[in-house]
């Protein structure tokens, strides 16, 4: 299949680093898009509105990273239920009245490679940490069946900030303090969402069930402490590369409109990791 200039992006700030042209452009390569091409754009959230009001037809679709996820909700004519739950979106895609659609890939990404590491469901949830990738968390569990997770944040403020989202998915939402993480670790899925070496401290106390899985979304570097303890007592044990890919398959076929060579992008992504 050939199609003939089409255009596609992530946006972020920083983006230097971004692997996503990496994972599409080889998507593309494999699916025989020749006419296909993805690049990365440094925007702020602030300039995203105009930067999106100011792409010609040509653009199929955008991904969107910090810090645009929630400017990316505003220039959406549509707004997909997961997306307005968690009130962030990874996603844009043009649609052919030439208006945009906003998504939330990061969600289904995260349910993908969870059930596959083999989460199931009604599964006991933890998650470190209460930013935007917490949001996706906590969608993520409720699409996994479960009816409330326990968060763990040094800020309780940062936590009460999740309510909403918990409410719009019908989760309940426990606060519990940084202190307790060692304890609160021993569920059927725990999920890191803090900086890097924000839960180094952990992977020596954490006492860990071999039937825990671990999902830490930090990639690089890799393994993190806590990975490594985690993989160590035979937890399985999911990246935030593992969500890379996963996330982007699922843009891949909404830009394009066809079946994502998800074994391409996979080895492209591998390549450049090890490169």
């Amino acid at each position: 299949m050939t199609v003939v200039a089409r255009r596609a992006a992530v946006l972020g700030k920083p983006i230097a680093h971004s692997l996503s042209p990496v994972i599409h452009n080889a998507g593309y390569a494999a699916a025989g898009l020749t006419g296909w091409s993805y690049t990365r754009i440094e925007c702020a959230a602030a300039e995203l509105p105009d930067l999106v009001a100011g792409l010609g037809p040509e653009w199929a679709g955008l991904s969107v990273t910090m810090p645009g996820k929630e400017a990316a909700l505003t220039v959406a004519a549509e707004v997909s239920p997961v997306a307005a739950a968690v009130g962030a979106a990874n996603t844009l895609v043009r649609r052919s009245d030439g208006t945009w659609y906003a998504d939330n890939t990061d969600v289904t990404g995260m349910v993908d490679v969870l059930t596959s590491a083999g989460v199931r469901a009604s599964a006991s949830v933890t998650v470190l940490g209460a930013g935007g990738t917490a949001r996706a968390a906590l969608a993520a569990a409720a699409r996994l069946g479960a009816t409330g997770v326990t968060v763990v944040a040094r800020r309780t403020a940062a936590v009460d900030e999740l309510a909403p989202v918990a409410s719009a998915l019908g989760l309940a939402l426990t606060a519990a303090p940084w202190a307790d993480a060692a304890a609160l670790a021993d569920v059927d899925l725990l999920i890191s969402t803090v900086p890097k070496g924000a839960a180094d401290e952990l992977a020596g106390v954490v006492r860990w069930r071999p039937t825990t899985v671990l999902f830490d979304a930090i990639y690089d570097p890799w393994p993190t402490p806590l990975a490594a303890s985690a993989a160590a007592t035979g937890c399985p044990v999911v990246s935030g590369l593992d969500l890379l890919l996963a996330q982007a398959v699922g843009q891949f076929e909404q830009f394009t409109g066809v079946p994502a060579p998800r074994a391409a992008m996979a080895a492209a992504l591998a390549a450049a990791r090890s490169a």
